[in-house]
């Protein structure tokens, strides 16, 4: 962040820029620092951006706002080695506190003050709607805020004029996602992280005492957290504050609750956000719907309130690489502000770092909670955005629509998994299934694959056949890379015999094989097997390092999989702060391996004695993994001694994450909804005429929508030798690794984020589900 640059260009410009100083200051919320697993990430990106520009100081603020108000020792001098090794660390290491003198033009004039005596131009907050409009007030009155400084003789006029304007920008931190703007807040999911860890472990002792469970989960204005834990969880009942229930509530949960333990369940739960309330305002408690349960229907239930153990932990994957990217955005945007450039936000739409005014973000996540105020529920909910729109909808339609009756009508379809198992399928397949019989039509299930289909291990599915899959890893249904060509005939000669219409195949890139079948084909992209690989990829470098740590000057060589795909090994090096990640799509040579080599060594003479490289397991034909360790070996004996550790088919085990499962069961509500939009347009006659080219078409997250793309399309763009897209768009976060990594380089690469705006239009304008 510059208070001074000479070419606002920063393609193919040449940027000189003038001695600065930025502080870094964290929400004045206790509650919102403490919330923000991953938090300091964007410090960490901060503190890093700007040393390849100059050796001006860069501070912190300890304490909040607090810290900004009482000065002397709390603005302090930040260096690399401040931020290093916290990448895996939740909370926030410079603290937090709530600042009520900050409040007071007086207490913000302190704060004036102390800034110009550091000479402090730029400030970065992160924190929530308050903090940031604390900031936005802050920078308005920073004008008269000299002035009367020079008045009372504190400052002289020239110190006034050198440092006379103040630009902010802003990083939403909160686990509540209750920021107009943004899809997602930094340590939002790293709090569904260890609610659905709590969900997943009583899970099994509902279903050992058949019991029924109450959850109250944190938001007292904003039930998102409620919401997609209810969604991830395949929870029977929820009660969020934007969606209260309608009158008479309480006769229809206990049907609900009755029906499912008649069909055969052993468990029940219902999801309760703190601030829940009906329609008259009136709050609902998790003791009231306990008693409730047991007063009409006598079920064994119980209560567990999750309080504060949602805010701790070691942050997500995704919140490291998000924090990583907002916090270089961040710093961006500083670079690029001018007098006339308003204070901003930076925030995430799809997988895109964004800016956004800040004020209009403030205004419309006001307006959010006075719709509520004045009982306009509905309204409430579509200024959350699409992405709450979405779930709600998803929610309603996987997992609590089973009471209602089916009409039926006369197609089939069939569902199946292709290529390499992935946590996410499960969820996919079990929303994909109840939306098709919700729509009434006849939904059959194949084993193993094409195989499967092949050899008639097709059997027809109900609506609690596939109760219990969200939260299964790998693949319920079986899974093999077996093509359809193989035994083409004997596929349609079952597909004939079962009646069966179209084809929900899930899976990863065998699914692009799948066209010319006179049937539907929709198909989920393999995009949600990434969260899960990088959480156990994340995991094992986090223990690695630790081990590196303890052990001093050790450099370990991680071998990640991925196949010719660099997307784990790079966006993992991002999530552990990893110093290299080798990866086909960027070719790299000797030299490169010699810079490599040259950067650990240096690094070793530092404070900071371990490193991690990482190398994609098809990154080089003769690079391999043994030789980077034969390399790196030799290049550092008695500097440091290196380990070889090969992360293998741990990345594709274990339990789906709170992402891969909402994610899934959106596309499989999505893609069931868009086949039967099909079927109806292509039956004519008793018969389905699948003979256009969006007859066969995949569904996945593309820029920043879920979209339908024909197979035909799709291969224009694709390298079938390597099973690749010819376009990477996850390309540009390689030069953010580097970076992170301390590595000297240019910025005529980076592509910064757009400056939006947010419209109630905006906000309602369809960008995906």
């Amino acid at each position: 962040s510059c208070s001074h640059w000479q070419n606002s260009n920063l393609k193919g410009q040449t940027m000189k820029f003038a001695q600065y100083e930025v502080a870094v200051a964290v929400g004045s919320e206790t509650e919102i620092a403490q919330s923000a697993a991953g938090l300091w990430l964007a410090g960490q990106a901060l503190l890093q951006r700007g040393n390849p520009f100059t050796s001006a100081p860069l501070l912190f603020c300890l304490q909040g706002y607090e810290g900004l108000v009482e000065g002397g020792e709390n603005i302090k001098q930040a260096n690399w080695l401040s931020v290093s090794n916290i990448i895996q660390l939740g909370g926030t290491i410079i603290g937090s506190a709530r600042c009520k003198a900050f409040t007071t033009r007086e207490g913000r004039l302190l704060a004036a003050y102390n800034l110009v005596q550091h000479g402090i131009t730029n400030l970065c907050v992160i924190g929530g709607d308050g903090s940031l409009t604390g900031a936005n007030i802050f920078r308005t009155e920073w004008g008269g805020l000299l002035e009367q400084l020079v008045k009372d003789g504190k400052i002289t006029k020239e110190v006034a004029k050198k440092y006379c304007h103040l630009n902010i920008v802003g990083l939403v931190g909160s686990i509540d996602n209750d920021f107009c703007g943004t899809d997602m807040t930094i340590g939002t999911d790293s709090a569904l992280h260890r609610i659905m860890e709590v969900i997943d472990a009583i899970t099994t002792t509902a279903q050992s005492h058949q019991r029924t469970f109450v959850l109250e989960v944190m938001g007292r204005h904003c039930g998102y957290l409620a919401l997609v834990s209810a969604l991830a969880s395949g929870a029977d009942w929820l009660f969020i504050p934007e969606a209260p229930p309608e009158d008479g509530w309480e006769d229809f949960m206990c049907a609900r609750l009755g029906e499912t333990r008649s069909r055969g369940s052993r468990l029940n739960i219902i999801i309760i956000a703190e601030g829940a309330i009906d329609r008259n305002g009136k709050p609902i408690s998790s003791s009231y719907v306990k008693d409730l349960v047991v007063q009409r229907l006598g079920f064994d239930t119980r209560v567990t309130v999750l309080g504060h153990v949602q805010r701790g932990g070691t942050p997500s994957a995704f919140d490291r690489v998000l924090s990583s990217k907002m916090g270089m955005e961040a710093v961006m945007a500083l670079l690029e502000a001018t007098p006339d450039t308003p204070a901003c936000v930076v925030s995430l739409s799809g997988n895109q770092s964004v800016r956004l005014p800040l004020m209009e973000c403030v205004q419309v996540t006001k307006e959010v909670q006075k719709a509520m105020d004045e009982k306009r529920f509905e309204e409430a909910i579509q200024l959350r955005g699409r992405h709450t729109c979405a779930l709600t909808a998803a929610a309603v339609c996987a997992d609590w629509c089973c009471l209602s009756p089916f009409r039926q009508t006369h197609f089939s379809l069939a569902i199946l998994n292709v290529g390499a198992p992935a946590a996410g399928m499960n969820a996919a397949v079990r929303s994909a299934v109840r939306i098709g019989i919700s729509q009434g039509h006849t939904v059959y299930v194949v084993n193993d694959g094409f195989e499967g289909l092949s050899k008639g291990q097709i059997r027809k599915v109900g609506w609690h056949d596939v109760a219990g899959w969200l939260g299964r890893g790998g693949s319920m249904l079986g899974t093999k890379r077996t093509l359809p060509k193989t035994s083409m005939e004997k596929i349609v000669e079952n597909v004939r015999k079962f009646n069966i219409h179209s084809l929900l195949v899930v899976g990863g890139f065998e699914l692009s094989m799948t066209q010319g079948w006179g049937s539907h084909t929709c198909s989920n992209s393999d995009i949600c097997a990434n969260e899960p690989s990088l959480l156990s990829s994340a995991q094992s470098c986090d223990r690695i390092k630790q081990s590196a740590s303890g052990t001093k000057r050790r450099v370990f060589i991680v071998e990640t999989m991925g196949g010719y795909c660099g997307y784990l090994s790079t966006v993992t090096g991002i999530a552990v702060g990893a110093d290299a990640a080798y990866v086909y799509e960027d070719p790299f040579t000797i030299h490169d391996l010699k810079v490599n080599v040259e950067h650990l060594t240096e690094k070793m003479k530092t404070d900071i004695q371990r490193g991690l490289v990482l190398r994609n397991e098809k990154c080089h034909e003769h690079y391999t993994t043994e030789f980077l360790y034969n390399l790196y070996s030799s290049e550092g004996r008695g500097i440091f001694d290196c380990r070889i550790n090969v992360l293998g088919h741990l990345q594709q085990g274990g339990a789906p994450t709170p992402f891969d499962r909402n994610y899934g069961t959106k596309l499989g509500v999505k893609a069931m909804l868009w086949m039967s939009e099909k079927l109806q347009e292509a039956y004519r006659k008793g018969r389905v005429f699948a003979n256009s080219a969006d007859s066969a078409c995949v569904i996945g997250l593309r820029k920043k929508m879920v979209a339908f793309s024909p197979v035909t399309e799709l291969k224009k763009v694709t390298d079938f030798e390597h099973r690749l897209p010819q376009e990477q768009w996850w390309l540009n976060l390689r030069l953010m690794l580097k970076m992170l990594a301390n590595y000297q380089i240019s910025l005529t690469e980076y592509i910064s984020g757009k400056m939006e705006h947010v419209t109630r239009r905006t906000l309602s304008i369809e960008k995906g589900f």
